[in-house]
Parts: structure tokens; C-alpha cells; sequence
């Protein structure tokens, strides 16, 4: 299993993942923590919606857009708080 993935050249560390095909397109579905100290970072990095996907353990790189996007809260503004994020990404139509 992969322990990390980089979205536009920003590695995370993933908890879970699942990767699939759906339709002939690469589905990744991660599952993640984010620190209170990493939330904006994250965030500003989940709203551009669409990534260069790379998955260096399995050689693995595609581009893809979020399908699917969950967290366990949504204040992480207090410091020392930690969120759960879970989130699918779809390899773009070629």
C-alpha cells in the first residue's frame, strides 16, 4: 500500500487508499489527516479541484480532478485539532 501521494507536487501521507477503474479512467480514493497547523495549506490545495496525481510506490501518475471530497470537521482553526479527510479522484477524459 502507498503511504503517500503528491497532488501538484505537494506530498501527503494517506492512511488508506483505494485505487480502481471506472469507465476506462483511474479512480483514487484517500483517506488522510490534517493537522490544524497544515489546514490552510490543504485547503488552499483542495480548491484548485483538478491535480497532476502522482503515486511514486506504484509508479502511478495521472491527471485528476476531485469526485468526492469528506472531512470530520470543519473548524481546524484551533490549534492542535487533527481532521479526518477522504477524498476521490478521477482521472480527467483523455
Amino acid at each position: 500500500m502507498a503511504k503517500e501521494i503528491i497532488l501538484n507536487n505537494r506530498q501527503i501521507q494517506v492512511e488508506r487508499y483505494n485505487l480502481d477503474t471506472k469507465d476506462g479512467r483511474t479512480r483514487l480514493s484517500l483517506e488522510f489527516k490534517v493537522s490544524s497547523e497544515d489546514y490552510h495549506d490543504i485547503a488552499t490545495l483542495l480548491y484548485e479541484g483538478t491535480f497532476d496525481v502522482r503515486v511514486p510506490e506504484c509508479e502511478l501518475s495521472f491527471r485528476g480532478s476531485i469526485h468526492e471530497y469528506s472531512t470530520s470537521i470543519t473548524n481546524l482553526y484551533e490549534k492542535g485539532k487533527v481532521g479526518d479527510y477522504k477524498i476521490t479522484l478521477v482521472e480527467e477524459k483523455k
